[in-house]
């Protein structure tokens, strides 16, 4: 249990932390351009700003993750097997019964989202029904539920939100020098055009670091949710035959950048463990640790 709180705790901790980071950030790049365009109003729209994102990326970020995935709330009648699935897991990791959404799609994946257990959900594809048996279904609903117990989906829910915020941000304002030629008088000094150049530095930054961000909090977590996912079927072969039978699928159809990290899987192509071998930079940039090492993780419980 005091694991659990650990986990807990450290993912508010660092959520808070992203919240400081994307006002500290966004604040930065407005007080850049204010000082460039000498309107201090940027300031001000800027903080405005970077307030309500934040807000709106505590309490909206579920219902934000789930329109951008195409997910549909899932019928009991039609999805009998998944609620019992779903409640009976609930119940053994001591949370509230999540609700449950479909995404029309072959591939086999899913996800969790939420602030907090009590306003938690879990995506599950029409492709993962249809090609897991229910012991495989078991483990992969266990695993995201492990995500909701640990309060990993505020963390990786929030980032879903800040981050492509971030780049919005970095598209406006990257237009806006390129095109809007601001601060003209300024160049003619030198003084605005050093800001520009910083200004502009900051701004392609900006989404690089919350992409950054986003990566090193997927590969972690990925690891500690199979491990309690193992914990709650007290099964991990389940698991880890999910793994293997998904490894080969199909990418999602319409797999997005931002919510890449969510899923269970990578959503964008196969992550064949026996034909591919990752380099230093290739795994920098994964959103999710290589299939292999987790299926070996697996199978090395006790």
């Amino acid at each position: 249990m005091s694991t659990l709180y650990s986990f807990r705790d450290t993912n508010i901790r660092k959520t808070w932390l992203i919240f400081a980071l994307f006002l500290i950030i966004v604040i930065g790049i407005g007080w850049i351009l204010g000082y460039v365009y000498q309107d201090p109003g940027i300031l001000y729209i800027a903080v405005i700003f970077a307030l309500i994102m934040n807000v709106t990326a505590y309490w909206n970020s579920d219902t934000m993750v789930m329109k951008m995935s195409g997910a549909h709330e899932a019928d009991h009648a039609t999805n009998t097997e998944l609620y019992h699935i779903v409640e009976n897991l609930a119940i053994t990791a001591g949370i509230p019964m999540p609700k449950i959404y479909i995404i029309n799609d072959a591939s086999a994946n899913a996800f969790a989202t939420g602030r907090n257990p009590k306003h938690a959900a879990i995506a599950v594809t029409t492709g993962i029904l249809a090609k897991l048996n229910k012991t495989e279904l078991e483990g992969v609903i266990a695993h995201e539920l492990s995500h909701v117990r640990n309060y990993d989906t505020l963390l990786s829910t929030v980032v879903v939100v800040l981050v492509g915020f971030l780049a919005i941000l970095s598209n406006i304002f990257t237009r806006s020098f390129l095109w809007g030629g601001g601060g003209r008088d300024r160049d003619r000094e030198g003084q605005g055009g050093i800001l520009m150049i910083i200004g502009l530095i900051a701004i392609i930054i900006a989404p690089i670091v919350g992409t950054l961000i986003q990566l090193a909090i997927s590969r972690k977590r990925e690891f500690l949710a199979d491990a309690s996912g193992a914990l709650l079927t007290r099964y991990p072969e389940g698991l880890a035959s999910a793994l293997e039978k998904i490894s080969g699928d199909q990418p999602l159809r319409k797999p997005q950048e931002a919510t890449a990290h969510l899923f269970f899987v990578n959503p964008f192509k196969a992550d064949s463990p026996y034909h591919k071998k990752y380099s230093f930079l290739v795994r920098i940039f994964m959103t999710h640790p290589p299939i292999e090492e987790r299926i070996k993780a697996l199978r090395e419980l006790p």
